[in-house]
């Protein structure tokens, strides 16, 4: 058998989002990560990614870029996406506090006031100082 490479933009959505999964679980075992992807989303998560410390259990929300919404809150959920070969996991409520506290959501803007969902195709300037300890970057 030989393998092909299946470019990514001929996979169907749901295609997309396994392999975005699998992709970060990869990178997340590299730090000790099992991850188990959910086949129903469970308290707004799409997988668990436990560490082998025994104790950690991330709950984290697939998405395809950076995302804040209110329906995350006080929920402890993670956000994970790819960016490129980068991939982010940060906690959705500090990013919630950070935008809030350095002012970054303001009247402007209408779909986040009146829909409760903000996400960020391009990483605005200000996402580099909050997501770079959020990156879970490639194992040496």
């Amino acid at each position: 058998m030989s393998f092909t490479l299946v470019p990514y933009p001929t996979l169907n959505a749901r295609q997309k989002e396994l392999r975005n999964f699998h992709k970060i679980a990869a990178r997340l075992a590299d730090y000790g990560f099992h991850s188990m992807w959910l086949s129903d989303d469970w308290q707004g998560a799409d997988f668990l990614a436990v560490h082998i410390d025994g104790e950690t259990v991330l709950r984290v929300q697939l998405k395809a870029r950076m995302v804040l919404d209110k329906k995350y809150l006080g929920k402890g959920l993670h956000i994970a996406f790819r960016q490129g070969d980068r991939v982010f996991v940060y906690p959705h409520d500090e990013l919630a506090a950070f935008v809030d506290t350095q002012g970054l959501i303001g009247e402007g803007a209408q779909r986040y006031h009146e829909h409760g969902v903000r996400h960020w195709p391009v990483l605005p300037g200000w996402a580099k100082e909050f997501l770079g300890p959020h990156e879970i970057k490639t194992a040496p």
